[in-house]
């Protein structure tokens, strides 16, 4: 019962953290889950389902404000949902791969955290088409692999390459998220039979959790403060893929450190 108490306020605590900048959580859910035990093959289809209301309420509340340029979206969706299918039918063959993916998180991060930028207007310009989708097919495919929504690597390539302002940047990630999870989900409908009994307490959660983070996102947050809890989500989730690499550098300074 405690740890099943403490696996839920973890979730809670991350949709409240991920919402606020136009994310669903899914990587903070696997972050927590996997600390208390669970199983990744369950973990993977659990945050694919808890992502889905999460991004339903992000994207309802950005486009309310104001903070969802379709027009942006459109050519990344178009190219990822399938890819996101695909990717949720295949087997991810190699650690390899998340390890990359997280240490390209941890270099954003450490960029949005080290100049979280200001409240002045941002100079931005959409991509071009023969940009956005090769670029939202790729980000597809690796949420489909990863079990994610790929917001965490949409919403740093929108604003390093000054595709979009910041608050418009999570709308338009939410969004993205939304439909990849459920393409994402369509593409590993078979592993529904792993859901565990708490997935019902942890929707509540992270019900309460987005509509509590999009308040702040979309009503309440500053440029800078966005910025900075963006960094903070890419360091999260920069952890998450690269777990397996940090436990091999863990154990191994533990070995040189041991006395012979």
């Amino acid at each position: 019962m405690t740890n099943d108490l403490i696996l839920t306020a973890l979730i809670f605590a991350f949709a409240v953290l991920y919402s606020s900048v136009g994310h669903a959580g899914a990587t903070g859910y696997q972050a927590a889950m996997a600390f208390m035990g669970v199983t990744p093959p369950v973990m993977k289809i659990s945050a694919l389902v808890l992502n889905i209301p999460v991004a339903i309420i992000g994207t309802v509340r950005f486009a309310r404000a104001g903070c969802l340029p379709w027009r942006l979206l459109l050519p990344f969706a178009v190219a990822s949902v399938p890819a996101a299918y695909i990717g949720g039918m295949l087997t991810l063959p190699s650690l390899l791969f998340k390890q990359a993916i997280g240490l390209m998180l941890f270099i954003a991060a450490t960029k949005l955290l080290a100049q979280p930028g200001t409240e002045k207007p941002e100079a931005t310009s959409p991509p071009p088409l023969y940009l956005s989708l090769p670029v939202g097919a790729a980000i597809g495919l690796i949420a489909g692999l990863t079990g994610t929504g790929g917001g965490v690597l949409l919403t740093p390539i929108l604003l390093f390459m000054r595709w979009a302002k910041t608050r418009d940047a999570a709308g338009v990630s939410v969004a993205f998220i939304l439909l990849n999870s459920i393409s994402g989900l369509a593409g590993q409908s078979a592993a529904f039979s792993l859901l565990p009994p708490m997935i019902w307490v942890w929707m509540a959660a992270v019900l309460v959790g987005g509509l509590i983070g999009t308040q702040l996102g979309t009503r309440h947050l500053g440029v800078p403060s966005m910025r900075r809890l963006l960094g903070v989500v890419l360091v999260i989730a920069g952890v998450k893929l690269s777990e397996s690499l940090i436990v091999v550098a863990v154990k191994s300074m533990m070995n040189l450190l041991s006395p012979r």
